[in-house]
């Protein structure tokens, strides 16, 4: 029986499991959104809503445990920054999760993890600057 065995082993070691689910959430801090396999997108979101409730506490020991976990410095000022002070009258859900369909190399299903409380207009403005781009280099060629 699989009762109460909640833990997603995603075909890794427990130690490679846990740097991975470490540089996942750091992307997904430092980022905002990240683009990865449905599973370790399921997997990931517990971890990073439980660093973001280590951000909202704020006190020197929810910061050494942040410290502890992602090993990264940068992601956790980050984290107690912006992440946390955006998600503070939220009291949980942090993370969405978005089905994009198979990649075309192996048929993996693939996801996209991002905050909720992000500013919807500065992610949309990304990425029209960037389709911007695109068009104005493809016009050029053409």
């Amino acid at each position: 029986m699989r009762n109460r065995k909640k833990t997603v082993k995603l075909g890794r070691s427990s130690a490679h499991r846990r740097s991975l689910l470490a540089n996942l959430t750091c992307n997904l801090i430092q980022h905002g959104k990240i683009r990865t396999t449905l599973g370790k997108a399921k997997a990931l979101r517990p971890v990073a809503e439980k660093m973001v409730t280590l951000g909202k506490r704020g006190d020197l020991h929810a910061r050494r445990q942040a410290i502890a976990f992602l090993r990264q410095k940068d992601a956790v000022k980050t984290l107690f920054g912006d992440v946390a002070t955006a998600a503070k009258d939220r009291q949980g859900g942090y993370c969405r999760i978005i089905k994009l369909g198979a990649r075309v190399s192996d048929s993996a299903p693939m996801a996209l993890i991002e905050w909720v409380d992000t500013p919807a207009n500065a992610s949309d403005e990304a990425v029209d600057d960037a389709t911007e781009t695109e068009t104005k280099t493809e016009k050029a060629e053409a």
